[in-house]
């Protein structure tokens, strides 16, 4: 059976090559093309496709509104394609992927570069379609957070890796974390750039903590604040210190979990808290059964919150997970493993 997929995209042009590209793979039906996101809602209903590719700006309603309805009504696998022209774009698709859809990837180039665009469209929207996607109503961000305790002075940092529905889970978590929350979060997402530098500013204007990209040769914090591996660096702690490298990639990852992971079991010991979420692939889960050995308290997201259950599985095979925690109870977790020091 083909895989059936909707194309939004206000621009002829660029939708026209989407259908062209995805029409030319034999698994692959075109069901339904539009330019716009009302009528994206009506054929989405209408048509039921198993995956649509989506366009941010697009006129009537924007491809985040369409977003946010569809993952609402009819939940679909969505696919971002997007210009990522500028910072507004890059808020309104983080925004998307918060509010449920699954994955983004640029708009062709023009260039020579366009034949393994191509291929990858192919292959994303097959990803993609594959994917199990549940009712998602975006919550509204509350401003008010659990009175905080004084903390136990255990843990001196936690750091969370996550990849495919990585955004949405992380706004998730950190959301929900209070303002004076007291060690620092390291973490790791597998996003691709030009999508990933901003990622960082965008979070920090979601959420209570301040967010910000690691910088080289920076202390690591000793209060509560979001730290993020950029995009083409791996994160290290090392000599008290955040480290950026550029070894070479670990499960085809650069940034790498396993590389956060490992230095924090090598360098906090059982003063550390690390967290794997959802995310295809393997990259993380022999980080954390290192972090586990040397003491640290170890979490990974349970299949049903998942949006892809494979870093958090491969991490509970090899015995790496303390405990398995449904994505709605992490930052609980968290909190009170730094207050109350629980084990």
């Amino acid at each position: 059976m083909k895989t059936r997929v909707l194309v939004v995209e206000d621009s002829i042009t660029i939708r026209s090559r989407i259908v062209e590209v995805l029409a030319g793979d034999p698994s692959l039906e075109i069901v339904g093309e539009c330019g716009d996101g009302k009528t994206a809602i009506e054929m989405c209903a209408s048509l039921r496709p198993d995956v649509i590719t989506l366009d941010m700006m697009l006129p009537v309603m924007t491809g985040l509104a369409a977003t946010e309805y569809i993952m609402a009504h009819h939940p679909t696998p969505i696919l971002i394609v997007s210009a990522s022209t500028n910072r507004g774009e890059l808020f309104r698709t983080y925004e998307a992927l918060a509010a449920g859809a699954v994955d983004v990837l640029e708009k062709p180039l023009g260039d020579a570069s366009d034949d393994a665009w191509e291929r990858k469209l192919v292959s994303t929207v097959k990803l993609v379609s594959r994917i199990k996607v549940i009712t998602h109503v975006r919550a509204k961000m509350g401003t008010k957070h659990a009175a905080f305790v004084t903390p136990s002075g255990q843990f001196r940092a936690v750091a969370i890796g996550v990849s495919t529905g990585g955004p949405s889970a992380l706004h998730e978590i950190f959301s929900a974390l209070p303002k004076d929350f007291p060690i620092p979060v390291l973490f790791v997402i597998h996003i691709a750039e030009p999508f990933g530098h901003a990622f960082a500013e965008w979070l920090d204007g979601q959420v209570a903590l301040p967010v910000s990209i690691a910088r080289d040769g920076d202390a690591l914090p000793s209060s509560g604040r979001i730290v993020m591996a950029p995009p083409d660096r791996h994160l290290v702690v090392r000599g008290g210190r955040l480290r950026l490298t550029d070894d070479p990639e670990r499960h085809s990852c650069k940034p790498s979990i396993d590389t956060l992971f490992e230095s924090c079991a090598a360098e906090l010991g059982s003063s550390a808290i690390g967290c794997l979420l959802t995310g295809m692939g393997k990259d993380g889960a022999g980080g954390l059964l290192a972090m586990r050995r040397a003491g640290a308290h170890t979490i990974a997201q349970d299949e049903a919150t998942s949006v892809v259950f494979g870093m958090p599985r491969e991490a509970i095979a090899l015995g790496g997970a303390t405990r398995v925690l449904p994505l709605g109870d992490v930052a609980s977790a968290l909190t009170a493993l730094v207050t109350r020091g629980a084990r």
